[in-house]
């Protein structure tokens, strides 16, 4: 709650103005913000951590407030980590497999009801948005398979020069549409990162960083009641088509990272969480890094609370603010021990130069006075006695 007039009592006159938030009475959290619309001088809402800190929330982490902190939720991010920084990376062998499954549509399901058939206008797309990073050797290869209950299907490959190709078939009584990136051989064992995007017929391709191309789809827009997204191997070889099933065939040797299909994360979900996400998987699926070299977040390293992206849960340990402010002061403290360090032995070098100067000074001193008596003029010279007696004796005669 902001307060922008000074509220006060009978008793009490002078008020408070400023800001309140998350306030709880005996564990339970008050709404407030219901309260702040049908209050005078209070509004709803705060400038929070998040405006500060939210910046750190990397790779759409969502920025949550909490009473002394915030947190990132990764949920729907493929990235994990304090701060949705850290890469999802897993090792394929040929006959390693990973499907996403969604729930069957409300036509096809002998008991209809609400829930289904809102899950069936979820899984109809009119777009996709497909990102993950690979690296492989091996071509032709299968690197991503989608398909529907009506035996529509997506499939984004490598062909056997190791051009990418994405075959969509949103049609059943026609031919899938191809369409091909000859830019480069992509199975040369380097990590490269790929962006698709399609909304209704217009289709976008980013390898790397290179120009994106666009495509249009000619037959259909609509990819109708989503069935699974798979990554490397497919054992459904009865609903692909011969192409893609005889690249099927050899499996997916190789690496992938960071996979994104629209809102979910197929290769995350098995990874963190196998138990409670609709995915299965077969064949070994071995964690890995696919040998990127990300740049460390220097914050990452402080923050011990746990994974913020588990379903229903935030995190309850200590809050990044607290985390960055802590290494705040230990950067403090060490660079004030160094300036003292430097400045004793500054002081050190000056007392012994200045006891240096004053050795020399006093030796210049005793010099010059022996130099200039009057009651020993000849004392520095062997032969003064010879010479006064021969003045003498000449004075004499």
């Amino acid at each position: 709650l902001l307060f922008v007039h000074a509220g006060g009592t009978a008793s009490r006159q002078k008020g408070f103005l400023g800001c309140i938030r998350s306030l709880q009475l005996n564990g339970i959290t008050l709404d407030l913000e219901e309260r702040a619309k049908i209050t005078p001088g209070v509004k709803p809402g705060c400038p929070g951590h998040c405006s500060s800190y939210g910046s750190l929330c990397q790779n759409e982490g969502k920025c949550l407030e909490k009473y002394n902190g915030f947190s990132c939720d990764c949920s729907l991010s493929a990235f994990t980590g304090p701060f949705c920084q850290k890469e999802v990376s897993a090792y394929f062998k040929p006959g390693t497999s990973v499907t996403y499954t969604f729930k069957e549509p409300y036509e096809l399901t002998k008991n209809a009801s609400v829930q289904s058939s809102s899950m069936y206008s979820d899984v109809t797309l009119r777009g996709e948005h497909i990102a993950f990073s690979f690296r492989t050797a091996q071509a032709p290869a299968l690197l991503l398979y989608a398909n529907s209950y009506y035996r529509e299907y997506l499939a984004v490959l490598l062909n056997r020069n190791g051009y990418l190709d994405v075959k969509y078939k949103l049609q059943n009584n026609k031919d899938a549409e191809v369409f091909r990136m000859n830019m480069r051989n992509l199975a040369n064992g380097q990590l490269h990162k790929l962006n698709i995007k399609r909304q209704a017929d217009i289709l976008h391709v980013q390898v790397d960083q290179y120009a994106r191309e666009e495509f249009n789809l000619t037959y259909d827009m609509e990819f109708n009641a989503i069935k699974s997204v798979i990554l490397g191997k497919v054992y459904e070889n009865g609903e692909l088509d011969p192409e893609v099933a005889r690249v099927n065939s050899l499996g997916f040797s190789g690496c992938l990272s960071v996979v994104q299909f629209n809102s979910i994360t197929p290769l995350k979900a098995a990874l963190l969480y196998p138990s409670s996400s609709p995915v299965i998987v077969k064949g070994q699926l071995s964690e890995s890094h696919c040998g990127a070299s990300s740049p460390s977040n220097p914050f990452a390293v402080e923050t011990t609370h746990s994974l913020s992206d588990q379903s229903g849960t935030i995190d309850t340990g200590e809050p990044i603010v607290n985390a960055i402010r802590s290494d705040s002061a230990l950067i403090g403290g060490v660079i004030a021990v160094m300036i003292f360090i430097i400045l004793g032995v500054l002081a050190i070098m000056a007392r012994f130069l200045y006891r240096r100067k004053e050795s020399f000074q006093s030796r210049d001193a005793k010099g010059d006075k022996s130099d200039d008596s009057p009651d020993f003029p000849f004392n520095n010279e062997p032969n003064s006695q010879n010479v006064l007696s021969e003045h003498q004796k000449e004075y004499f005669i």
